[in-house]
């Protein structure tokens, strides 16, 4: 075989390269090939039963710490919050699970784009094959709406154009030619001889030998890519293993020290010992952490649905606010994936046309009606409706949007024929189509013949503005033909380069009556002799949203940076117009400059504003992986399938609903399904929030280990009476404190979250600052508060000289509480547990407005602005009464019900917390505020 390159040779040697021939191969050469080659599929790999993944997720320490607990819950007879607590592990497996099933999922989607049969020649026999078992050295043959089987090399085309837009993510159908391409600096994707499986012939035909097939194509190339990219743990992943190994170094250590003290100093029984031990390992380990952080976050998942964003993973909201640069597609993601005429030049006259996508709505301005040109104008509508093999189709129950059919730059004339109110049906009755010479790359013209009366036709032509002028010899001036001169010539050259430079998309038109039956339609007798009717220039319009949405990026220190597979004069346009750029020169990296590169200087790229274009899949994967080496946290946009390795490699990865293509959606963490870019700084602002938001209720759960630690250390050390059971701690952490956490989780962001830098990657959710808040303060003062309530209790009821004291006599009198004889000694103690039980509860309830902010006074939030948390402190308490007063729940978790008096003391702890944490912001905000020298500031 010839070593040179497949799009290097001509003609005849790809035959010979191929081994095969124009008659195709033979029934004994394609058996032969299929046993050497394989069949025409992309691979699998080794799959891993459904089990297997779920026990490998579940070793790990998160997972085995649970199941402690839950083993924990059933020791001390808690068999219900057991279960509860290994159904959560379950929960999560399956979550760990979905993460590495999409992989699978991308590659089926892959599949599912692959024709199923292709039309080949084999042993001189035009037939169906089933498209799997195409091999290298089969003939191909290529019309209209064929999907292409495999990556060929073009021996015959005639007008061909295939839409490459699954592979290069740009919806301009590509020219397709069967001779040789020498050209340097291209990649294989853009060789202009070569079609590619899974893309699609859009108009023309042709004929293509096959080189390769299955893994071994540009799709194959692609699902390798993605099956090897394996993504990484996402820093709230991280940060949960490292607050579970810390509480359970801690818990554990805490345990053999209480366990040894207990049974060596203080003289404890085994079991006893064993029991206080067993409690503090039960609350230093958060068990209702990991069920309140998924409930939070499931909640905000559904937040964002209803702003038109699906999250398929959890964990990938915490990573949303650590964003910090955004690499984002150029068409259909800034773009609307469809191109618009813009502008007309007619007669010498500059019009605009408004209006964006394919609906037809707009109007031109200046309104040519009326005008002197108005003639010439319906002229060139009349030209761009004939000389178009498109259509556009109204919108329907399945297809919200107007959609169109064909060449995307023909629909985008056909919706300004509609906008300029040409009858399209009127027309074609009027001028009935008898010919067509279809587009060549050579001529770069197309051109359609129209039978006008008995006597006569007119031909229409459209094409390259250069090549359709250097065809004219007249130019169609308020309705009447003037010749054409050098000075018009020269004007409408201007016109076309201005337009071009805008990286508008120009096309022009022309005409010319042609006597009918006087021979055969060719280009020698049609396009010669024309009369140039205008141009339009055309573009795929900016999404309305993206410029503010660019801006509000800017705002927030992320950077934005464009990788296309378009050119980069193109992209440029594009970046300037949405306000990606800030200098007036950015550096265009190409493909190919980019393969010239090392690591080293790549990183030194980097640093500068770069404009990535003719990029390929790999090309892309690469820039993710250099981005995230120098610490980014990156977000990568895309919709077609060369985009699947970078979203899946990216941080979070994002593909659009509606356009998006099902492999890009597999692989993505987020799909915007209203295809609304501004969604995506919606994401990132609700990440942010949600980073606060954890910050808040951890605080808040972590609080309440303090009281709930303290007892069975003090019990083992100190020998005093317990204040609280293991039973009890289970309580308050799976049960009291679930909603009040969950609706902190729910606090609307913050007015100034998009106005901050981005979060450090290495910064920890748990921090010093967090931990000496929650435990060193706010949970000293709910500990002092509940033992000051449960000594109280316990020493004033059985002290026997509560007789002697005149106010409890007359509160016993008063049956306000009750008298000495209703309470032994063991109800008693039962009631001072409940009231340190309670006292917890009810401390937590100021506990849940003092963290609502972490240094700020919080004023602007407003007692009333998160309905969440008063229904999460409604439950609490509502459950809390529950509890005390119904009997059969008070036995089991061995409470006593509270008299009426007690409830004085019981709701001032709360207050009193609350209180002295707004003290604290108080002093903190002034300290701050002398510090930095400012007057007033930001309060929130």
């Amino acid at each position: 075989m010839n070593s040179a390159p497949i799009y290097s040779l001509r003609v005849p040697d790809v035959y010979r390269s191929l081994e095969t021939s124009p008659m195709g191969l033979s029934a004994e050469e394609v058996k032969a090939r299929q046993s050497l080659y394989g069949n025409n599929l992309l691979s699998d790999q080794p799959k891993v039963s459904p089990w297997v993944h779920l026990i490998t997720h579940n070793i790990h320490l998160m997972a085995i710490l649970l199941l402690f607990a839950g083993g924990l819950s059933f020791l001390v007879r808690e068999p219900v919050l057991g279960v509860i607590i290994w159904l959560l592990v379950v929960a999560n497996a399956v979550f760990s699970y979905w993460r590495e099933y999409r992989a699978e999922q991308a590659i089926e989607a892959l599949r599912r784009l692959l024709p199923n049969y292709a039309r080949l020649i084999r042993a001189g026999e035009e037939g169906l094959v089933p498209a799997s078992e195409v091999v290298p050295g089969d003939v191909v043959v290529l019309a209209e709406g064929d999907n292409i089987p495999a990556d060929a090399r073009l021996v015959e085309s005639y007008g061909l154009r295939t839409n490459n837009s699954t592979l290069t993510g740009e919806a301009v159908p590509a020219r397709k030619i069967a001779d040789a391409s020498i050209q340097e600096g291209l990649s294989e994707v853009e060789r202009p001889n070569l079609v590619f499986t899974g893309t699609s012939v859009v108009s023309g035909t042709g004929k293509a030998v096959v080189y390769a097939t299955g893994m071994s194509t540009q799709f194959g190339r692609i699902a390798r890519l993605t099956q090897t990219v394996r993504e990484g743990p996402s820093p709230l992943q991280k940060e949960l293993v490292r607050i579970t190994r810390i509480f359970s170094i801690i818990a554990v250590a805490i345990g053999v020290v209480v366990f040894a003290v207990g049974t060596v100093d203080v003289g404890l029984p085994t079991f006893d010992a064993f029991i206080l031990a067993l409690g503090i390992i039960v609350a230093v380990i958060p068990e209702g952490l990991p069920a309140t952080i998924t409930l939070s976050l499931a909640m905000a998942v559904q937040r964002l649905a209803q702003r038109g964003v699906l999250v398929k993973k959890l964990s990938i909201l915490e990573t949303l606010g650590t964003v910090s640069i955004i690499c984002t597609d150029k068409s259909g993601t800034l773009t609307q994936n469809q191109m618009t005429v813009r502008d007309v030049w007619v007669a010498r006259e500059r019009l605009s046309i408004s209006g964006a996508g394919y609906e037809p709505k707009g109007k031109y301005s200046p309104d040519p009606t009326g005008s002197p040109y108005e003639m010439d104008w319906k002229a060139l509508l009349e030209a761009a409706a004939l000389c178009n093999n498109s259509r556009i189709n109204p919108p329907t129950p399945e297809k919200p949007q107007w959609t169109g059919l064909g060449d995307q730059t023909e629909v985008a004339l056909r919706v300004a024929e509609l906008k300029g109110g040409i009858d399209e049906h009127a027309l074609g009755l009027m001028y009935p189509r008898v010919h067509e010479l279809p587009f060549d790359a050579r001529r770069k013209c197309m051109s359609t013949i129209h039978r006008s009366s008995l006597s006569q036709e007119i031909a229409f032509v459209k094409g390259a503005p250069r090549e359709v002028l250097s065809l004219c010899t007249h130019i169609l001036i308020h309705g009447e033909e003037r010749p054409m001169d050098n000075t018009l010539r020269s004007e409408i050259i201007s016109v076309n380069d201005e337009y071009a430079r805008k990286a508008l998309r120009v096309l022009a038109f022309a005409r010319r009556t042609v006597p009918a039956h006087t021979g055969g339609y060719t280009v020698e007798r049609v396009e010669h002799d024309l009369t140039f009717l205008g141009l339009m220039a055309m573009m795929d319009p900016p999404r309305p949203e993206v410029a503010e949405a660019v801006k509000v990026c800017r705002q927030a220190g992320i950077r934005m940076v464009m990788i296309t597979g378009d050119y980069g004069l193109t992209a440029e346009s594009l970046a300037r117009r949405v306000g990606m750029l800030s200098t007036s020169n950015p550096l265009i990296l190409t493909g190919a400059d980019l393969d010239n590169m090392n690591d080293v200087e790549l990183q030194v790229v980097l640093e500068k504003e770069v404009i990535y274009a003719r990029m390929a899949p790999e090309h892309k994967l690469r820039l993710v992986s250099a981005y995230q080496a120098r610490g980014e946290v990156v977000v990568v946009t895309g919709d077609g399938v060369n985009d699947a390795p970078a979203l899946r490699k990216a941080d979070v990865g994002v593909s659009m609903g509606l356009i998006g293509t099902d492999v890009a959606k597999e692989a993505a963490d987020m799909i915007i399904t209203n295809d609304n870019f501004a969604a995506i700084v919606s994401a990132i602002e609700e990440g942010r929030a949600i980073y606060d938001n954890l910050r808040k209720f951890i605080t808040y759960i972590f609080s309440s280990n303090v009281p709930e630690v303290l007892p069975f250390l003090l019990t083992s050390l100190l020998n005093i009476p317990l204040a609280l059971t293991v039973r009890q701690v289970l309580l308050i952490d799976l049960g009291t404190d679930l909603l009040p956490a969950l609706a902190l989780g729910t606090e609307r962001p913050e007015p100034n979250v998009m106005n901050r830098p981005p979060r450090r990657r290495s910064k920890p959710l748990i921090d010093r600052g967090l931990l000496t808040r929650a435990f060193l303060w706010l949970g000293l003062i709910e500990a002092a508060l509940c033992y000051g309530g449960f000594f109280i209790v316990f020493q004033v009821l059985k002290s026997p000289h509560i007789s002697e004291l005149s106010i409890l006599r007359w509160l016993a009198f008063r049956n306000i509480v009750p008298s000495l004889a209703d309470f032994p000694l063991e109800r008693t103690y039962t009631l001072a547990v409940t009231v340190f039980l309670v006292g917890v509860v009810t401390a937590q309830i100021g506990n849940a407005f003092a963290c609502r902010s972490e240094k700020e006074k919080g004023h602007h939030l407003g007692w009333f602005s998160n309905p969440m948390l008063w229904l999460g402190i409604g439950v609490e308490v509502a459950l809390m009464l529950l509890l005390v007063y119904v009997h059969p729940l008070a036995e089991i978790f061995q409470l006593e019900p509270l008299p009426l008096f007690y409830w004085i003391g019981l709701i001032s702890y709360g207050l009193v917390l609350y209180a002295l944490d707004r003290i604290r912001k108080e002093i903190v905000w002034y300290l701050e505020k002398a510090r930095n020298g400012r007057q007033g500031g930001s309060r929130l």
